[in-house]
């Protein structure tokens, strides 16, 4: 079997999507986007792809889009190209008339995978039995709406990438220390640059539940969950050093996701947001090395042939589940709407939106 007929096995989309042209694709698509008009609002993620990125009513990181989801509340079909739980945040931001569609159900996200609600709530316990009630829960937007309502739940908020210093800073005006899900590297990053040492800081493992730490525990100030990005973690220490001995003339900046070690050899680190205005300001005839996924740096070098741009990790490839929305399935999708049979609609039940809604607002307020 081929990798294409794979594929095919796998997609819920009929296969005739797959033999039609880009250009026949692009046509229909332009074609629903004139028949629906204000009826429908596609939001895309900055590492969508082209194909798919090109018809976006607005892009955004996650705290762009999350604001966006929440302001809206005249499109009757929100057709979310991201991630799962982006489209969920979508659902819980918008009103109960609108319906929030994901083009790709396998569109998901391997860090918010890596915490999940019954992990968290035996963490949850281990953790009040160690410190008592001294912990307040932050959790990075790539979560789950269950991790989510947890931390509304527990007093706590969501975070993104552009605000989580603001938000470790309010938080830690709560409580004593926080529990930081489920990307340890945000976590420690941002808590570093706030000046927590990193002897200050321990992790839980939800693998082998158990927290790891050799200090005392009362020095404890922020507790970060065992979990990573798959595409920020691939840039190395070692990718550094090779541009620094063969270009050091090039400025490297990069995203927070990646590691402490990364992020301290580098020249710049912060959001997605951050990086492309970056980029922007930047004069002509400067150098960059980006440490961020795939599809974004290609779109910065292709926006900015002024300046040079490459990937920080010439090895590296676009997050897989980003790239599950393609073109075949935003126009089935759309398709199926303008059939009025829409598919693939993202909905969270009324107690998990409620507290979730509860984090993201006590981040939304502070954006």
């Amino acid at each position: 079997m081929s990798l294409l007929e794979a594929f095919k096995q796998k997609s819920s989309i009929p296969d005739h999507y797959f033999s039609m042209t880009e250009e026949e694709m692009a046509g229909r698509v332009r074609t629903v986007k004139k028949q629906l008009g204000n009826k429908l609002f596609i939001p895309g993620h900055h590492y969508q792809k082209d194909e798919v990125i090109q018809f976006a009513d607005t892009t955004g990181d996650s705290l762009q889009l999350a604001q966006q989801s929440a302001l809206n509340r005249e499109a009757e079909y929100i057709v979310f190209c991201g991630v799962h739980f982006m489209a969920e945040t979508a659902d819980m931001l918008t009103e109960s008339h609108q319906k929030v569609i994901l083009p790709d159900m396998r569109a998901g996200c391997s860090m918010a995978d890596m915490a999940d609600i019954h992990q968290t709530k035996t963490a949850w316990d281990r953790l009040q039995h160690l410190f008592g009630d001294t912990i307040l829960p932050l959790t990075y937007v790539n979560s789950t709406a269950a991790i989510k309502a947890f931390c509304g739940m527990n007093g706590g908020a969501t975070v993104t990438s552009s605000n989580a210093e603001k938000m470790l800073e309010w938080a830690f005006t709560q409580k004593e220390r926080i529990l930081f899900l489920p990307d340890q590297h945000l976590g420690r990053n941002t808590a570093y640059t706030l000046g927590i040492p990193l002897s200050r800081m321990a992790v839980w493992d939800p693998q082998k539940q158990q927290l790891e730490y050799e200090g005392e525990l009362d020095d404890v100030k922020v507790i970060l969950w065992k979990g990573h990005c798959s595409v920020h973690e691939k840039f190395t220490v070692e990718n550094i050093q090779f541009l620094r001995q063969t270009n050091p003339e090039m400025n490297i900046i990069v995203h927070p996701e990646c590691t402490h070690e990364v992020v301290q050899l580098s020249d710049m680190a912060g959001s997605t947001h951050y990086i492309i205005q970056a980029i922007q300001k930047a004069p002509p005839g400067s150098s960059w090395a980006i440490g961020t996924e795939m599809n974004l740096v290609n779109r910065l070098k292709n926006d900015h042939p002024d300046k040079t741009i490459i990937s920080l990790n010439p090895n590296m490839c676009p997050c897989l589940t980003m790239n599950r929305i393609d073109l075949p399935h935003l126009t089935y999708s759309l398709e199926r709407i303008l059939q009025e049979e829409p598919g693939n609609i993202i909905t969270v039940d009324n107690e998990t939106t409620e507290y979730a809604v509860k984090a993201l607002q006590r981040m939304l307020v502070r954006a």
